[in-house]
């Protein structure tokens, strides 16, 4: 999306008006036109200049923002900068000056009788002619409003600035004409009728009215200023100048002269200049301007760091790896610059209204006007109404509560680590049904680690045993011998050499540890090395039917003890989904692990429902399925996530995720917490009360308003509105629009003390939840489980409102069983050995279905043995081959 800097927009009706022009453009496929921030995004194959064109035919100006920050570069970003607020001000002071002036001698003199000097409070023709004076010069001060008021008016496009243009011009034109019949009354002699025109004078009005919409402009642009104050402080952190070796020397240059594969030193408290990869040196950092996170991070020789954080204790030699606008900071900027530029699919029903408003307020004038005046009243009285209705009207407020509240929420979530890429999905993730969660590096940690150490009694101690283990999987590559191995380094363990080390597939590994030979795999392996007590077979078994993978230790012909390694839950995961439980939403887990695994991680997070077994296009099929009960958000990290993330009505990835899944993504989580989401969909619903509160405010005015200033409730109630107190309440609409967004500025988005649970708009019963996800599995070959916590929660959910009827035409299959491969597919299952985890299982599986003619292998560890589902009859030695050739043995 191209974006471009609008500017002449005063209202809603403007930027439905440049929105209107530019999607006319041949090639222009979507525009989104942001008042807020006086900025333009647009898709499409039409140039630059065709765009351009088409602003400027509208009576607006146009620039691409992409040359404006080419000009700027280097120097401080000014895009943010409020330059509306100070010019306002000098406006309104100049105004109010001859303003006071104007009202002591129309209110003050005429109406109170307060001292004037006698030559000007004799002659009725010089006070009205000083009325005249000092309203004109008030009106040249605010001559914007007439130049874009009219200006609108010829391009067929009237605005706000149109309404107060004729409001104000119609009160002195008809305040003149009162003058000129009042001169003509004194000339003839009839001083009784001429002072009667002194009353029919609206020249204060026409002078309030612009002083009043200024005080309003004034607050409004102060108050918009501060809902980018969380993009501006984002702008403000990136860095001015780095430290770049050059030659062998240090050199400061400006950060936009670093290019990829420069060298850079940071120095303690100093801040990143770019993105990079650290070649030497060890440091603390602070990415709290990035994640929100205070505590330092330690960082290595090749970890990563990004812009804008700080260096705490170091000194560090880093290579450049993203410069300019592909650092990470210039993304987050882009992303939340990106939020405010697009439209809420909510503001689609405001903008349909604005378009048309004011040529509506118009005609509801000269209406007005026409129906007094054949009622019988003053020309004085019916103008005054009509004036009262185009000053009191106010397009902006309808325009302004939807992107005001958007720009404050995106901003409040960049704040917190929460990066919403579009305004819709700030929207979407507070109207969220269902949560799916991937389980490895969402839920849990990503990678294996030691949970449990259970040793053979006191002849061995539980340092000793360690040593042990982490001497013996110190020389192995498998995953599980790395947890063991990290076990260990983070424990200051010294391990020490072993000799004759020797993996043996599918068992586990053995060497000699001093001349003593040692052993660590498996229950099988280790039985037939030393004797192993029932008690700590049963440990074992435990351990497993937690989702652990235990592994056995001995030497020299005694059992040493157990160490159980799983992938860990993260901290806040059980947290997190009890706070989107209390928020009435749904959570779900899918994983590729067995059933088993899942259910053991499932019952500790607390989850309502679990889909195991499940592969990456399983996962956007689940997604699908559930998208028919509700809104769905889908969580996840990986390259495999990313069909499903696609599929979901909100996309949120991990940050610390693939890039592939961050790109699929609606919202990203900076920190890659958990606790993130249902702060995510906090911050969204309050946005969305927020807009909703808003828009309600804007159409009660104009509703209330409207009627008010024609004069509809002065035969009921004796309600006649001043021209002078409708600009005021004009005034006042836009500000309290904006000031009520600023109010997402105290949200606490991690607090769940105010959470409330939703009403589902279509909920299903356990039963048919089951159903539903038998039906997913059945297709995609999956383990299918409902945690007992479901049924539970659905009991005693609230009634129906809309059921969804089941598809009668689907019937539930059994968990992991096909019904639609046809009548031609057979399933066998084999013997594996040496299976050990859920990565050996991932081995074998894609292994036996690379062989042609297998529709789908499904391996269990916990068993040895594999179930291959396939479309003919596939020679033994085949699969046979394929898990030998994978590290396996096949029996």
């Amino acid at each position: 999306m191209e974006q471009y800097n609008v500017t002449g927009m005063s209202c809603a009706a403007c930027s439905a008006r440049v929105e209107k022009a530019v999607s006319a453009v041949e090639g222009v496929s979507s525009c989104s036109v942001s008042l807020l921030t006086n900025s333009m995004g647009v898709e499409g194959t039409a140039s630059a200049e065709k765009i351009i064109a088409a602003v400027e035919a509208a009576g607006y100006g146009a620039s691409l923002k992409s040359e404006e920050i080419k000009q700027n570069q280097g120097k401080k970003s000014d895009a943010l900068e409020d330059k509306e607020t100070p010019v306002l001000k000098k406006r309104l002071i100049a105004s109010l000056g001859f303003l006071a002036v104007l009202m002591y001698v129309s209110m003050g003199h005429t109406m109170w009788g307060w001292p004037m000097p006698d030559f000007i409070a004799e002659n009725c023709i010089a006070i009205g002619l000083i009325q005249l004076l000092l309203s004109g010069i008030v009106m040249v001060i605010n001559q914007k409003f007439f130049i874009n008021g009219f200006k609108g008016l010829m391009h067929k496009a009237p605005n706000m600035d149109t309404l107060v243009a004729l409001g104000s011009g119609a009160s002195f034109v008809y305040s003149t004409y009162a003058l000129f019949a009042m001169s003509a009354q004194v000339i003839a002699g009839n001083m009784m009728e001429a002072h009667h025109y002194i009353h029919e004078f609206y020249f204060e009005s026409a002078a309030m009215i612009l002083a009043l919409i200024t005080v309003g402009k004034m607050l409004e642009a102060r108050s918009k200023g501060k809902t980018t104050d969380a993009l501006r402080s984002l702008m403000d952190l990136a860095p001015k100048t780095a430290t770049v070796l050059r030659n062998g020397a240090e050199v400061t240059v400006g950060v936009e002269e670093v290019r990829k594969g420069d060298i850079f030193v940071v120095r303690p408290g100093e801040s990143i200049p770019v993105d990079g990869i650290i070649l030497e040196g060890e440091t603390a950092v602070n990415e709290a301007a990035l994640t929100g996170e205070s505590i330092p991070v330690d960082k290595f020789a090749g970890d990563s760091v990004s812009a804008a954080t700080i260096n705490q204790s170091g000194f560090i030699k880093c290579e450049a790896a993203r410069v300019g606008e592909d650092t990470t900071l210039s993304q987050i900027i882009k992303m939340v610059e990106g939020a405010a530029a697009t439209k809420a699919p909510i503001a689609k029903v405001a903008d349909k209204v604005s378009g048309v408003f004011v040529p509506i307020v118009i005609t509801i004038a000269l209406v007005t006007t026409a129906v007094w005046l054949f009622l019988g009243e003053s020309i004085g009285f019916a103008v005054a109404r009509g004036i009262s209705v185009l000053v009191i009207s106010c397009p902006c407020a309808l325009g302004l509560a939807t992107p005001v509240a958007i720009m404050v929420g995106s901003g409040m979530g960049a704040k917190n680590g929460i990066l919403y890429k579009t305004a819709a999905s700030l929207e979407e993730a507070g109207r969220a049904d269902i949560v799916i969660m991937d389980k490895t590096g969402t839920i849990t940690k990503g990678e294996p680690a030691v949970t449990d150490i259970m040793t053979a009694g006191d002849e061995v101690s539980e340092s000793a045993f360690l040593k042990i283990a982490v001497a013996l999987e110190a020389k192995s590559e498998h995953p599980l011998a790395k947890a063991i191995v990290r076990e260990g380094e983070a424990r200051e363990i010294s391990a020490p050499e072993i000799s004759n080390f020797y993996a043996i597939a599918g068992k586990g590994v053995t060497g000699l540890m001093g001349g003593i030979p040692v052993f660590g795999g498996n229950y099988d392996f280790i039985k037939d090395t030393a004797p192993i007590e029932d008690e700590f077979a049963a440990a074992g078994e435990g351990f497993a039917a937690e989702g652990k993978t235990p592994l056995y230790f001995s030497g020299n012909g005694k059992f040493f003890g157990i160490i159980a390694v799983a992938d860990v839950i993260k901290e806040e995961s059980p947290e997190a989904v009890s706070q989107l439980k209390g928020m009435g939403i749904h959570t779900v887990m899918l994983t590729g692990d067995n059933e088993r695994t899942a259910n053991a991680i499932a019952e500790k997070v607390g989850v309502d429902e679990v889909i195991a077994g499940v592969l990456p296009e399983g996962k956007e099929e689940a997604v699908r399925r559930f998208k028919k009960q509700g809104k769905v958000v889908m969580v996840g990290d990986g390259i495999n996530d990313a069909p499903a993330l696609t599929s979901a009505d909100i996309g949120i990835a991990i940050g610390a995720g693939t890039d592939v899944a961050i790109d699929c993504a609606d919202i990203v989580l900076m920190q890659s917490r958990l606790s993130d989401v249902p702060a995510a969909i906090r911050l969204g619903r309050a946005s969305l009360r927020n807009i909703h509160q808003n828009l309600f405010w804007a159409f009660v005015y104009n509703c209330i308003g409207i009627p008010l200033a024609a004069g509809v409730f002065i035969a009921a109630f004796g309600w006649e509105l001043n021209p002078m107190f409708g600009a005021a309440a004009m005034s006042l609409s836009s500000f309290c629009v904006v000031t009520n967004a600023l109010r997402l500025n105290f949200v606490d988005i991690h607090n769940p003390k105010h959470d409330r649970k939703k009403k589902h708009k279509a909920e299903i019963s356990s039963a048919a939840k089951h159903e539903e996800s038998a039906d997913v599995t059945a297709e995609n070959g999956l383990e299918c489980s409902v945690n007992e916590n479901a049924a539970e929660s659905m009991e005693n959910a609230e009634p129906e409102q809309n059921e969804i009827p089941d598809n009668p035409s689907a019937e539930a299959a059994p968990c992991g069983t096909s019904s639609d491969e046809g009548d031609n597919a057979m399933e066998k299952t084999y013997k594996v050995m040496g299976m050990m985890c859920g990565h050996c299982e991932s081995h074998v599986k894609e292994a036996i279905e690379a062989v042609p003619g297998v529709i789908e292998a499904k391996p269990s560890f916990l068993k040895d043995e594999v179930s291959v589902k396939m479309n003919e009859e596939i020679p033994e030695e085949l699969i046979k081959e394929a898990v030998e050739n994978a590290g396996y043995r096949m029996n």
